[in-house]
């Protein structure tokens, strides 16, 4: 005989404890028809809604995430690598909150999701409506144009506006007079550090999923600027349900789940214990935060979901050091959006200049390629570097473009023989600065290229954030070259205190991917992979023991 019939949602949600401010009470009215009060909502309140709401998660963060940076500098267990990077993103978001530059270069594909109530009516697709707003901000602001339109299957344009936004609306029965909304940011980096796996039963245990999983988060890797708020969602009707549940639960929308299952409903749950496990086990990889430590993440989510019996879908995603979601609704009483930090000064506590650049060494970039070369090779990896000089600034399009120029027999432009090599994409330059927001860029996506460019003996010394393959740090041994990883995140801080000069140098065409020439003071960079083929990640990428420390 079947089970009796029991209905709940497959991600019950609690009540929401979300802080408002309110926008506007403009065009927001009501009616009743058939007995029934309707809410009424012109699409210029939507579309103003989402100019504001892409405006502040590119500038503002929320307290909890700010808070948990400052934690890292309280804390005696954090390492003073992991202390300087949370200084430095510390110091970003300072900057970034005087809504001039943005937190990060990669201001991000805009998602929006949209909960509509049964009795909302607007006059206009929503998705139009809301789309418009995604153009205001970025049209408008000091964002970055990052979408690309594919012309042929081969060939790709910049839209520059950053359009299409990925635009979700949903009906919702059980706020039927509210528009709630949810809008992300998310940037490449981030965005490519979402994973599915299709496992089987054999991985559902403590011993043999904490193994699985410690495999996976060392290839995680640094690219998406950690310190990460990390998510693991075990289970799912589908594959492409539970790589949607984990880009919910890592913009905290789903912190309010049951955590416990039920055998008769099935629905979704938090295992709170599960995250803690694997917390700890985050903070002993040792990766930290970036360059070496403990906060390698903030906190962990973990979802646990129905699933068929013969598959095992898990998913694995991360928000990144610009944590940039917001929520959002539109009521009778107005529109109104979350309360981000708008003021965090308070949050960056008076931190010893002398503790933050202990062993640092001054690079001076405007002197022979050779000069600086023998200058690194005096140093381990690890060691933090000041670099003052000439940049030169590629990234995938540039690479590839000079790769056709060495395939056809031409020589490696002088620019990458005599400089180093920044890979990065600048956000729009604000009126009056030298610079828009300017950090790093992954630099995994160059890897192919190194040993071709090095050979011709160009990018000896390459810049970026991340990672990088063996191949590099085999090539850096063959060519005595040098990989600097730049902290992922300060992109404001960067473009306001150590960016004085940005020139447009090549490849004018590729817009924001062309080849730059910037002159920087004091920029912060660590020593990843020296001329030895010695390379700061490789240990950390070897699994430990379940619980013990490297």
């Amino acid at each position: 005989m079947a089970p009796e019939f029991n209905y709940q949602d497959l991600l019950p949600l609690g009540e929401d404890s979300t802080q408002y401010r309110l926008l506007s009470t403009e065009g927001v009215s009501t009616f009743t028809a058939d007995g029934k009060e309707f809410l009424k909502v012109t699409p210029q309140a939507i579309s103003d809604l989402t100019q504001v709401a892409l405006h502040d998660i590119s500038h503002y963060l929320r307290s909890e995430h700010l808070a948990q940076l400052a934690n890292i500098l309280k804390d005696p267990e954090s390492s003073p690598n992991d202390r300087f990077v949370a200084t430095d993103l510390l110091k970003n978001a300072n900057i970034s909150a005087g809504g001039v530059l943005p937190m990060c270069q990669d201001t991000g594909t805009a998602l929006v999701m949209g909960k509509k109530g049964q009795h909302v009516l607007t006059s206009e697709k929503d998705e139009i409506t809301i789309s418009r707003g995604v153009y205001e901000a970025f049209t408008k602001l000091n964002l970055r144009y990052s979408q690309l339109a594919p012309v042929t299957t081969w060939e790709e344009k910049n839209t520059g506006n950053n359009l299409p936004a990925q635009i979700e609306i949903y009906s919702d029965t059980d706020h039927a007079d509210e528009y709630n909304f949810l809008f992300i940011a998310k940037g490449g980096g981030s965005a490519n550090k979402s994973f599915l796996y299709q496992e089987t039963k054999a991985v559902l245990n403590p011993t043999s999923f904490l193994t699985w999983l410690e495999e996976k988060l060392r290839s995680l890797g640094t690219s998406a600027c950690p310190p990460y708020h990390l998510v693991v969602v075990i289970g799912g009707t589908s594959a492409e349900y539970t790589v949607k549940t984990a880009k919910l639960a890592s913009t905290k929308y789903l912190d309010s789940l049951p955590t416990k299952g039920d055998a008769k409903t099935g629905h979704g749950f938090r295992d709170l214990e599960l995250e803690k496990d694997i917390l700890k086990l985050t903070q002993n990889i040792g990766i930290g935060a970036q360059f070496g430590g403990k906060y390698f993440c903030h906190d962990v989510r973990v979802v646990r979901l129905p699933r068929h019996g013969a598959s095992l879908p898990i998913a694995i995603a991360v928000s990144c050091s610009a944590d940039r979601q917001v929520k959002a609704k539109i009521t009778k009483d107005g529109v109104f959006i979350e309360k981000l930090e708008t003021e965090p000064a308070h949050f960056l506590p008076a931190e010893s200049h002398d503790e933050l650049t202990e062993h640092e060494v001054n690079i001076n970039l405007n002197q022979p390629m050779k000069d600086i070369l023998a200058q690194l090779s005096k140093h381990p990896v690890k060691t933090r570097v000041n670099l003052t000089g000439t940049l030169i600034v590629a990234r995938d399009l540039a690479h590839s473009k000079i790769k056709e120029l060495l395939d056809s027999g031409k020589a490696m432009p002088e620019y990458l023989k005599n400089h180093a090599v920044y890979y990065a994409g600048p956000a729009k330059r604000p009126e009056g600065y030298a610079s828009g927001s300017f950090g790093p860029t992954t630099a995994g996506r160059m890897d192919s290229y190194v040993d071709q460019f090095q050979a011709a003996g160009g990018s000896l010394i390459m810049l970026a954030k991340g990672n990088r393959s063996q191949a590099v740090s085999s090539a850096c041994k063959k060519y005595g070259g040098f990989y600097l990883g730049s902290i992922g995140g300060p992109a404001a801080r960067l473009a306001q205190d150590c960016i004085k000069k940005v020139e447009l140098l090549d490849y004018e065409e590729l817009e924001m991917e062309a080849v730059w020439k910037i002159e920087v003071e004091n920029f912060p960079a660590f020593i990843i992979i020296d001329d030895k083929g010695n390379d700061f990640y490789a240990d950390i990428r070897k699994p430990l023991s379940i619980g013990k420390k490297p």
